[in-house]
């Protein structure tokens, strides 16, 4: 089983930047992929990056293009999703997941494992 533990959230101004960390665990096989999601209250679970194994491909949902970006540490088994010049509709529960093939990586239905979330609160 994989665990997945995201962590880094709280409240920050509008503008500030901040950094999440989701630690993998567990019975992971080599090269998963690992997508960033969010969830606001009352909409649906969106997807926000996604990173390959090697972290040479990402993807990005186009209202977070050069504002976000997904990293990752496999020596440490810690992905990272670093936010800059925050909003406040970025307001949400962000989620991590993962899962072993790419393919339509934008979809949440794709991943296997998921985190139990981190609150990021971005106030105008």
């Amino acid at each position: 089983q994989v665990q997945l533990g995201e962590s880094g959230g709280r409240l920050v101004q509008a503008g500030d930047s901040l950094r999440l960390s989701c630690a993998v665990s567990g019975r992971t096989r080599s090269n998963y992929v690992i997508g960033w999601f969010r969830q606001a209250p009352g909409k649906e679970r969106e997807f926000v990056a996604a990173v390959s194994w090697s972290g040479d491909t990402t993807l990005y949902a186009d209202s977070m293009k050069g504002r976000f970006a997904v990293s990752r540490d496999n020596a440490r088994n810690t992905m990272y999703l670093q936010m800059n010049n925050l909003k406040p509709e970025d307001t949400a529960v962000y989620y991590c997941a993962a899962r072993y093939t790419w393919d339509r990586a934008t979809m949440a239905s794709n991943y296997d494992y998921w985190g139990q979330g981190t609150q990021v609160t971005v106030s105008s």
